[in-house]
């Protein structure tokens, strides 16, 4: 990790700062990418490849107000990708589900974009139509969703925090994730089959 800290030349007080985010983040992180990756092996490299990005754009991200929110995005994104690439999803085929039941997680709800040459700048312009919707939400929906999906907080966990009971935290986290399906799917009709 040192040796990415020099290659773009920070100082020193931005080195500390990059290293008290990654002492702090790197156990909750590991574990959320362990549960979701099939090795060690991945969930290591899912891990680097985080802080790898995070180094790389400290100078945009350190005015970032949820650092910890954008580092469980980002993995989310890579976890994505890792198994993307071993099932490819036709663009024209996309449907996120007609059952209430489908779609529920963000997992669900991305595309494959790991074989395209634009990769990442369809994947921020996906994260940038999820944000746009999340700010559409009631301040409620958008609050679980955030906590579970980006934080990686446990329904308990939400629900001792905000008081909430489990059964209200599910069902404003489903309305959240049904509003995001439609909204996704209306993004990936203009995008995809211009």
């Amino acid at each position: 990790m040192d040796t990415i800290l020099k290659i773009h030349h920070l100082t020193t007080e931005e080195e500390n700062n990059i290293e008290q985010v990654i002492l702090s983040e790197q156990a909750r992180l590991k574990n959320f990418i362990r549960k979701r990756v099939p090795t060690e092996e991945d969930a290591e490299d899912v891990l680097q490849d985080v802080f790898y990005q995070y180094i790389n754009g400290y100078e945009r991200l350190k005015q970032l107000e949820k650092t910890t929110s954008w580092l469980f995005r980002v993995a989310r994104n890579r976890i994505t990708d890792l198994f993307r690439k071993k099932k490819p999803v036709n663009f024209s085929a996309i449907d996120l589900g007609t059952s209430e039941e489908e779609g529920l997680s963000l997992e669900d709800i991305l595309p494959d974009l790991s074989q395209l040459p634009d990769r990442q700048l369809l994947q921020d312009a996906i994260w940038e139509a999820i944000q746009e919707a999340l700010n559409e939400l009631p301040e409620e929906q958008r609050a679980v969703f955030t906590m579970h999906e980006l934080e990686d907080l446990s329904y308990k966990q939400i629900s001792e925090k905000t008081g909430v009971s489990v059964n209200t935290l599910l069902s404003r986290k489903r309305y959240a994730m049904l509003y995001l399906r439609s909204r996704l799917q209306d993004f990936y009709n203009e995008i995809f089959e211009k």
